[in-house]
């Protein structure tokens, strides 16, 4: 899925766009080999907002992608374009994955895709992609829904969550984290995380964790307590759970075992360490706990996730006729 298409016409919004664009037009440093190949798509020249953009191909060219990004759609007042809808499935009918930001899951609806789905938009939407859509199960409290073939975010900060997560998804936490650092993004929410955060991207500096966050994160082999954290960032507990549901969205606890088991995703993706070595790297204790922990986050076991991961990989490295590189 190495062509991502950015599905653009007239009405659609700059920010969801520029922030996809961002995400996959540029490798982040120290990735190498073959990245994403962009390509944004639709009629000539297309409004986006207050900026007129010429797309580099038309709407035609979406069902040749092995992703197609839908940005924010301006007027959901109204039905978006039908060549847009049209072009959309036919993508999806190819085989696309296609991923809707914020209102572009308007689109997805209109073009039948989230039928029979969950789905999710901006939070101040969801009512009308309800009542105009009765066959999607809108959730209204998430930050992105993953159905496999078909993917929708919340708003704005959302969409880059989703974005990191295709990235994940493709090419493994690692990349992921080196495309949030250059950036300049929390690497991971989780999907399922509320979209009412008070502060869902913190500032550099400019919150009461940010020296925090860096300190724990840096010691997640150790046996890191509440207590400590409030300790380390000479806080009382209770206030340090407050800033911790503003900043982050989550619970102390919760945000270290997310840590704990993204860089575990990262462990198993880069090295041949054992699951209780890992276990012992992250914080977990045992190969028992990581197992326990990680299946309930991830869905699969460790040993399952490696093996998926190196096979993606080998196959990603593959020449045309299947084989491996010889040099």
């Amino acid at each position: 899925m190495d062509t991502v298409a950015l599905a653009v016409t007239d009405g659609m919004l700059h920010f969801e766009l520029s922030l996809a664009h961002e995400v996959f037009a540029s490798a982040p440093e120290g990735i190498t080999g073959p990245w994403y190949d962009v390509a944004v798509c639709g009629p000539d020249p297309v409004r986006v907002e207050r900026f007129q953009l010429v797309p580099d191909h038309g709407l035609d060219r979406l069902p040749l992608a092995g992703t197609v990004i839908v940005p924010g759609w301006a007027d959901v007042d109204r039905e978006p374009p039908a060549d847009l809808v049209d072009a959309v499935r036919a993508a999806h009918d190819a085989g696309a994955r296609v991923a809707s930001l914020c209102t572009g899951a308007f689109v997805l609806a209109a073009a039948g895709l989230l039928d029979g789905r969950t789905a999710t938009t901006h939070w101040a939407h969801t009512r009308a992609l309800a009542e105009r859509y009765p066959r999607v199960r809108v959730d209204p409290d998430v930050l992105y829904v993953d159905n496999g073939s078909v993917l929708t975010s919340a708003g704005k900060a959302a969409a880059m969550d989703l974005c990191l997560h295709l990235v994940r998804l493709d090419r493994g936490s690692a990349t992921a984290n080196a495309v949030a650092r250059r950036l300049v993004v929390p690497p991971h929410r989780d999907g399922g995380q509320a979209q009412f955060v008070t502060a869902p991207v913190p500032a550099p500096g400019r919150h009461p964790l940010a020296a925090l966050l860096p300190w724990a994160i840096e010691r997640l082999d150790q046996p890191l307590t509440v207590e400590d954290l409030a300790r380390q960032a000479g806080m009382s507990t209770r206030h340090l759970g407050r800033h911790f549901r503003t900043v982050t969205g989550t619970t102390p606890l919760q945000w270290l075992l997310t840590q704990r088991i993204r860089y575990a995703q990262e462990l198993l993706e880069t090295t041949d360490d054992s699951v209780e070595t890992i276990a012992a790297a992250t914080g977990m204790g045992t190969a028992t706990t990581l197992r326990r922990h990680f299946g309930r986050t991830v869905g699969v076991p460790p040993d399952t996730y490696r093996r998926t991961f190196r096979a993606r990989t080998r196959q990603e490295s593959a020449g045309p006729d299947g084989t491996a590189p010889t040099g």
